[in-house]
């Protein structure tokens, strides 16, 4: 069962009606191309297959929100602050009409991020860090959460194979390169620090899992506790040690250098 423990405000009021959720929320945080929705596409159908209903959301999913913060994008002209307000609404109405109805049906709720990168996006471009934890204080902590650590090294190649560049993802908003790769490196980096910075704040006891790729063996470890009816695992996001690629067979073998002029090539800022 999910405890009813908030990192702010009891916003919702469950606690006055003394709420049950006897489902699961399950987290996989990390920055862009960590390789979080390659973990979901394992870990849902095992959870499935030893008899767990589950549901899955992450971001932009919000019906309220999600369709018109994707068009917003678009134009690549959306101030700091007007993000960070669809941000924090596509969460609240996934939070509401998504996450709590599947927790107090019994699911386990896996989310693709939480509230960790949507503040860790906010502060990078300058958002007031007590507004944005107040924003996100309605979240639940949840059962579980696995941070998918990764170097930037080793980031560029899986995003290059996954499609190239994209102007949020790289942080082309904030002006921070010439290109769309020096922006990447240099937005990356600031994300990176800022999840590093959140272990300290929000961790609490969750062990380190040896590399992103085997998300499995932990969980199945905490089966039991789950089907006993307690948390799997009161923790906030900690950090994984720097991986080895999920996919080491297909990653190319290639220097900065040819990584920085194929980007150079592939990626402009239109």
């Amino acid at each position: 069962m999910t405890r009813l423990d908030f990192y702010g405000i009891d916003a919702i009021h469950l606690k006055e009606t003394e709420e049950l959720l006897p489902g699961r929320l399950i987290v996989i945080e990390g920055t862009d191309g960590v390789g979080r929705s390659t973990q979901l596409t394992i870990l849902r159908p095992w959870l499935e297959s030893t008899g767990y209903a589950v549901v899955d959301t992450e971001m932009t999913r919000s019906i309220l929100a999600g369709p018109g913060l994707k068009r917003a994008k678009q134009g690549h002209t959306l101030g700091p602050i007007t993000l960070n307000l669809f941000y924090a609404t596509d969460f609240v109405d996934r939070f509401e009409s998504q996450i709590l109805p599947a927790l107090r049906a019994g699911f386990i709720v896996l989310t693709d991020r939480y509230i960790y990168s949507l503040m860790a996006r906010a502060l990078v471009r300058g958002a007031d860090p007590t507004w944005i934890r107040s924003i996100y204080g309605l979240a639940l902590k949840p059962d579980a959460i696995f941070y998918l650590k990764v170097s930037i090294n080793d980031l560029i190649p899986r995003v290059l194979q996954s499609g190239g560049f994209d102007y949020w993802e790289s942080g082309m908003d904030m002006r921070l390169g010439a290109d769309l790769f020096e922006s990447f490196v240099k937005y990356q980096a600031l994300l990176l620090q800022e999840f590093d910075a959140m272990v300290g704040e929000y961790a609490a006891g969750l062990a380190a899992t040896p590399t992103p790729a085997p998300l499995l063996p932990p969980i199945r470890r905490r089966r039991s506790p789950i089907h006993r009816g307690t948390a799997i695992h009161r923790a906030g996001v900690a950090p994984t040690p720097t991986p080895a690629p999920l996919l080491p067979c297909t990653r190319p073998n290639v220097s900065a250098a040819a990584v920085h002029r194929t980007a150079r090539g592939r990626a402009s800022p239109s």
